[in-house]
């Protein structure tokens, strides 16, 4: 109720009172004045809620600022920071940011069978594997960059490239991998031994400049791609083009993961005869001698192909891959070798190995060092073999015997030992001194740190 209509009430009130009364009480000059000061106070009163609305009007003001500015302070928090062996920076509208890099480490020994025999490379040795450093991240739009150079021998770009990813399509445009065999393209910092199988590297495994689409549909994988060579090599007026493919079958049987796949890759060595070797150290790369070489072959083209199988089921894993090199040479008979390998791992912790997108994947340490556990342990063998012997090549065989323990105490830290027999035939001046058939022993060591 008004104060207005407060009066006015009290009015009615007294004008119920006899009039004898009432104006015994008031006067006509009186009642005046009384009306007056009524209206003044109708006039403060309005006064006083203009002033009230102005206030709320402010206040509300004041509350949309303080929510747009809540609203900016939480759009910010969205931009997030996680550790993946190095900080991972992400904001919600599509950019993120990695440093990455690996450190590693190796010591070797080499000693021949039987011992008279005199070898180069004999005793210890130890070489910094690979020392990389790089970036990677994600853009907008689908859009993805990867930038890592080994910095051993000043800087040699390693992978360079960007790519675009819409569903199950991925397009890469630069230097990459371009889908030799399951082990190749596996990471240096996932494998089961500190080197890969023979024939990968036998065979001139390499990544190199090109365009390539990669498609995955349920259990199925397609790869291929266009590409020329190396992108240090091609300063030196390289014309070689590849034609590669791959395709994975990686179905799942209850708990255990499965991968069936094949590749096959033609080489166009270039418009003049070019030369092309096949060769391979003994397992350690800190040795620098070749006991298994084809030396220079002059050819027109080359064709690899191979098969792949693999089976991860709990602690264990099982892992083989065959492959052949064909090499065309000009009015000669055109050699084919052979190079394969299977192994076989085994968990001694609750760990696993991991697989992803048709590759091995680094171990995910279930109980680590420094939390109370002793990180993962994981022991392995395997056979390889490589025969460069064909049409003939007299470039000598390759059998090795080998086994690994690797601690992995986190992620991203792994320690290995390794130890190898390689048995070599058809080897007759390939190395000097070394006669035709024997043997050599190898124990490697590496400490290793990835990001």
């Amino acid at each position: 109720m008004t104060l207005k209509s407060t009066l006015a009430t009290g009015a009615a009130i007294l004008a119920f009172l006899p009039s004898q009364a009432f104006a015994a009480q008031i006067s006509e000059e009186q009642a005046a004045a009384l009306l007056e000061r009524l209206n003044q106070l109708e006039q403060e009163v309005v006064s006083l809620r203009a002033q009230l609305g102005n206030v709320e009007t402010v206040q509300q003001q004041q509350g949309e600022q303080v929510a747009a500015v809540e609203k900016v302070t939480q759009k910010k928090e969205q931009t997030s920071i996680k550790f993946k062996g190095a900080p991972e920076i992400k904001t919600d509208d599509g950019w993120s940011f990695k440093p990455r890099g690996r450190i590693l480490y190796d010591f070797n020994n080499l000693s021949s069978v039987p011992s008279t025999i005199s070898i180069p490379g004999e005793g210890f040795s130890n070489e910094a594997r690979r020392v990389r450093l790089g970036v990677q991240g994600k853009i907008p739009g689908g859009f993805g960059y990867k930038l890592e150079a080994d910095l051993l021998d000043g800087v040699e770009l390693t992978d360079a490239y960007l790519d675009y990813k819409s569903g199950g399509l991925t397009i890469t445009i630069g230097q990459h991998n371009n889908f030799q065999s399951l082990e190749e393209i596996s990471s240096s910092n996932d494998t089961s031994f500190i080197e890969r199988s023979a024939f990968t590297d036998a065979f001139g495994f390499q990544r190199k400049v090109g365009v390539s689409a990669a498609y995955k549909t349920g259990d199925i994988l397609l790869q291929g791609g266009v590409f020329t060579d190396n992108i240090d090599d091609l300063s030196d007026g390289n014309d070689s083009i590849n034609l590669d493919g791959r395709i994975v079958y990686a179905p799942k049987l209850g708990d255990a993961q499965l991968h069936l796949g094949g590749s096959v890759h033609w080489t166009d060595l270039g418009d003049s005869i070019d030369s092309v070797r096949y060769r391979q150290r003994p397992l350690i790369h800190s040795v620098d001698t070749r006991f298994i070489n084809t030396g220079n072959i002059t050819a027109e083209e080359q064709l690899t192909y191979g098969l792949e199988a693999a089976v991860i089921s709990g602690r264990f894993h099982a892992a083989a891959e065959t492959h052949w090199a064909k090499v065309s040479r000009p009015g000669l008979a055109n050699p084919t070798f052979f190079g394969g390998s299977v192994e076989a791992g085994l968990f001694l912790t609750d760990d696993t190995r991991e697989y992803r997108g048709g590759v091995f994947k680094g171990v995910k340490v279930n109980n680590p060092v420094g939390s109370g556990g002793s990180g993962a342990w994981q022991v392995n063998v395997r056979y390889d073999r490589l025969d460069l012997t064909d049409a003939g090549i007299i470039g000598g065989t390759q059998d090795g015997y080998m086994a690994s323990l690797i601690w992995t105490p986190v992620d991203y830290v792994r320690f290995l030992v390794n130890y190898g027999h390689l048995s070599y035939g058809n080897a007759l001046g390939i190395v000097t001194g070394a006669p035709e058939d024997y043997s050599v022993d190898v124990i490697g060591a590496r400490a290793q740190i990835s990001f």
